[in-house]
């Protein structure tokens, strides 16, 4: 399978440095000024991605962002081809409704709808929406979430959909996606329960940027659980990038983010992250265990994002082709999606797509 390229669309805010967003403006200002995630600046984001020939956008989920529906849906009427992966927590919202909403995006944005389930590992986040299970019961809401979204929106014309388990009861449910097919479904998650979900629900599995012998492991697990199930899957990986004209110029760039950030800005983000439940997140915080030295855990694979950057901890960093041969190095391993991006957004998105992305294009991968 060819590499499909995405980009990110920050609906928390944008700014030049790793930090400097709006959920981490209370730890202090950042070099450049923050751009609030507005309509006509998300416009231009996405506007560029479709341009540059990405194929799809990932929004985030969370208090600290702009709803991901609402803004997709506004920035679909602003696009012709770029596709919206629309990111959202399966516990808070009817799995009936959800397919409704999806079925109006497909109708209204002409078929561009992808969906990322986030089931969610911040304790207080999830306290937020008044959701107070633990983490592996919340991954079995997340199973039956997907037996319903699914159930909903391919039930046969002149049939309706029933479901009773612990946490759903529907009857006689139906959704019509009309002319259009429901969207793919995106997900991730470390922990056994996560990787459960995914084996037996989920169209691609989502990883953060581990290295690759931690990546091929957990593939080849995942393939395992899949075919246990009857099923395969499709994987993806999300990474920042920063992608130059030389190996000399990126790492720069790299060592100009690291130096802006303070010692004080990085104890307060550990000790948020130190909180999750998350087993991805406490892998990412492996990665670099707090240090703010060495942090190139593997060809061209820096860890200095999840110093203070909760989520994919880790970026590309290298010249076009060094780039472009760590993502070819992936996909290798069977990872055909990947989600990428960059501050600021607008213009990391032209040094990847005219650098790296050129270079994957010319040798036939994208």
């Amino acid at each position: 399978m060819s590499i499909h390229l995405h980009w990110y669309l920050p609906t928390n805010g944008d700014s030049r440095e790793i930090v400097g967003s709006g959920d981490d403006s209370h730890l202090g200002p950042s070099a450049g000024g923050i751009r609030p995630p507005t309509i006509a600046y998300l416009g231009e984001i996405a506007r560029t991605a479709e341009l540059l020939g990405f194929e799809a956008v990932l929004t985030p989920t969370g208090t600290w962002c702009e709803d991901a529906w609402i803004t997709t849906a506004a920035l679909s009427q602003v696009t012709t081809r770029l596709k919206f992966l629309v990111a959202f927590r399966p516990g808070f919202i009817s799995p009936t409704l959800a397919a409704h909403q999806a079925a109006t995006f497909q109708r209204v944005s002409g078929g561009r709808l992808l969906l990322n389930i986030v089931t969610g590992g911040d304790p207080v986040e999830q306290a937020r929406f008044g959701d107070h299970l633990d983490h592996d019961e919340r991954y079995r809401r997340t199973g039956e979430f997907l037996s319903v979204l699914r159930g909903v929106s391919s039930a046969p014309r002149g049939t309706t959909f029933d479901f009773a388990g612990d946490h759903y009861r529907i009857d006689g449910a139906r959704i019509d996606f009309g002319d259009w097919d429901p969207p793919q479904i995106f997900f991730g998650g470390a922990s056994e329960a996560a990787e459960e979900v995914a084996a037996e629900h989920v169209d691609t599995y989502l990883a953060w940027g581990e290295t690759p012998a931690q990546i091929s492991q957990r593939l080849d697990r995942l393939r395992i659980r899949a075919a246990a199930h009857g099923r395969t899957l499709q994987f993806g990986i999300r990474l920042h990038v920063i992608s130059r004209d030389t190996s000399a110029d990126a790492w720069a760039h790299a060592e100009r983010l690291l130096s802006s950030i303070s010692d004080d800005r990085i104890r307060a983000a550990q000790e948020v992250f130190a909180r999750s439940e998350s087993v991805g997140q406490r892998r990412m915080t492996a990665l670099h265990d707090g240090r703010t030295s060495d942090l190139e855990i593997s060809p061209n694979l820096w860890a200095g994002y999840g110093l203070v950057r909760g989520g994919a901890g880790t970026a590309l960093v290298g010249s076009h082709t060094e780039v472009a041969d760590r993502i070819a190095e992936y996909h290798a391993l069977g990872i055909d999606h990947f989600i990428l991006s960059g501050q600021p957004h607008i213009e990391e998105a032209f040094w990847f797509a005219e650098g790296a992305g050129a270079v994957l294009r010319a040798r036939g991968l994208v």
